[in-house]
């Protein structure tokens, strides 16, 4: 019930987001022209991602799923806080993240420990989360991961 919840917050706070919070124009390609990519690149395991979750490009919003892909991240509720609360350890801020982090605190307090964990996962990378993942899609996965201590 509460994943439902959350999900649904989601849903309605996604659009309103993508219009008036990313200032980023959407990426030109779709999920299988990523599959084309090497195999071993985040172009494709991007597609991969999208495939195997059945999920599409979301304008605007590429680079969350990207996030997904170089920290080998879930799609559970908790795990996409998981990840906001990851992304705050690597240094980013914002309104949207910190709703996220205080939702999922509120609504599942059993699982600070875990959240905690993410954060401190995101502090020990180097930041990366700000970078323009559209211009890295031929570049191998596991040297962006080495890189950057992903």
């Amino acid at each position: 019930m509460k994943d439902q919840f959350i999900e649904r917050l989601y849903e309605y706070s996604k659009e309103p987001y993508q219009k008036y919070f990313k200032k980023n124009k959407p990426w030109e390609i779709n999920k299988a022209e990523l599959m084309d990519y090497p195999e071993n690149s985040l172009g494709y395991k991007l597609g991969s991602f999208l495939y195997q979750h059945h999920f599409d490009i979301q304008p605007k919003l590429e680079d969350h799923d990207i996030i997904h892909v170089l920290t080998d991240t879930g799609i559970s509720v908790t795990e996409e806080i998981g990840m906001q609360f990851y992304l705050f350890g690597n240094g980013k801020k914002s309104l949207y993240l910190f709703m996220v982090m205080v939702s999922g605190t509120i609504f599942y307090p059993k699982k600070i420990n875990y959240f905690f964990e993410q954060y401190k996962k995101g502090k020990q990378a180097h930041p990366f989360y700000y970078l323009d993942f559209s211009k890295m899609l031929l570049m191998p996965v596991t040297d962006i991961k080495k890189t950057f201590k992903i």
